[in-house]
């Protein structure tokens, strides 16, 4: 059965200073006369009228029902319909450390681009993943935190389908984009916790080398898993004509340093990874979590539902104050 119950009890007490209103709206009925005369011979009458005994009560009476229904409204009352069980939600915690720097333009992914695989490629990764916090670190010539970890997968979807390259100080600052997910993830109390690095080129940017940030992470028990993304060597990049504005595709190298990223992997415990096409950037990312053991993020105890009905008490409140009011002016009215 329903159990009613109030979420401000202490606002019942109110109900104390019926009474007093009760006696303070008697007193002023009393001293309020409706005609002034020097005798009431004219009108004495053996009975009182219907009309007279309403004019005398009622309106009071819907007066005092309207404030203890106000005053019941500010004490909440609720009605418990149910118990329902959360599901425990067990996973892993993810820090994405994502590269925007300029060089993720390069068009080694033909037709696309690297930014624009990685961003596709992050995005399904996300749909797959199912019950683990997933946290956001971009990076360019320095790094910050974009998303902190997160179930939200929708909102955590549509920041990445918004991430463009240009909008940081171009450079390639590994070391920094490790020691901001290492920030996020060291007070985490997830059994398994994980980086995944993303990125194109060699560190030239940043002040802590990506070989300290990994025997950091070596500390705290945080693998890292590297991914390079493209195939290194002379590659097309888009460049704006400077005259016409329009845009053309040159071969460009861009240095890349897969022996940096496999010592980084090596010193934290985790793995190394080349993505050279869209699927070999999927199976990495999938790699890099498949492994780990699962720790309890929400856990399932039963939650109870509650009903409002604070609604009613007011609504009702309102009523017997507008029927107090219209009968006073309308059908009870006295002359003053």
């Amino acid at each position: 059965m329903p159990t009613l119950h109030f979420h401000s009890p202490l606002a019942l007490w109110l109900l104390l200073l019926l009474p007093l209103a009760l006696a303070f709206g008697i007193h002023n009925q009393r001293k309020r006369t409706a005609l002034r005369f020097a005798s009431n011979a004219l009108f004495s009458s053996p009975t009182r009228g219907l009309r007279a005994h309403l004019v005398g009560w009622l309106p009071l009476l819907l007066q005092m029902l309207s404030l203890s229904l106000a005053m019941v409204a500010l004490a909440r009352p609720q009605v418990q319909e149910r118990y329902t069980r959360k599901h425990t939600v067990e996973g892993i915690d993810v820090m994405i450390a994502l590269d925007l720097s300029t060089s993720m333009k390069a068009a080694d992914f033909k037709p696309l681009n690297r930014i624009n695989v990685a961003k596709q490629v992050l995005s399904e990764f996300i749909e797959k993943r199912g019950n683990d916090r997933i946290g956001l670190v971009v990076f360019a010539g320095s790094a910050y935190t974009q998303v902190p970890l997160t179930l939200d997968y929708g909102i955590l979807k549509q920041i990445v389908g918004q991430l463009e390259t240009g909008t940081i100080q171009d450079g390639t600052a590994i070391g920094d984009a490790l020691a901001s997910a290492l920030l996020r993830l060291r007070k985490s109390e997830a059994k398994s916790k994980v980086i995944v690095l993303i990125t194109d080129g060699d560190n030239n940017a940043g002040r802590l080398s990506p070989l300290d940030a990994a025997q950091l992470a070596a500390s705290y028990h945080i693998p890292i898993y590297t991914i390079l993304v493209g195939k290194g060597g002379k590659v097309p990049f888009p460049r704006a004509d400077p005259m016409f504005g329009v845009i053309e595709w040159i071969e460009i190298e861009i240095p890349t340093n897969p022996a940096l990223l496999e010592n980084v992997a090596s010193i934290s415990g985790g793995m190394s990874y080349l993505a050279t096409d869209k699927q070999s950037l999927e199976q990495g990312l999938q790699n890099a979590l498949n492994t780990f053991e699962r720790s309890k993020l929400l856990d399932g105890t039963p939650d109870a539902n509650y009903a409002e009905l604070f609604g009613g008490f007011l609504l009702a409140a309102f009523l017997l104050m507008a029927a107090k009011l219209t009968l006073q002016n309308g059908p009870l009215r006295v002359l003053p």
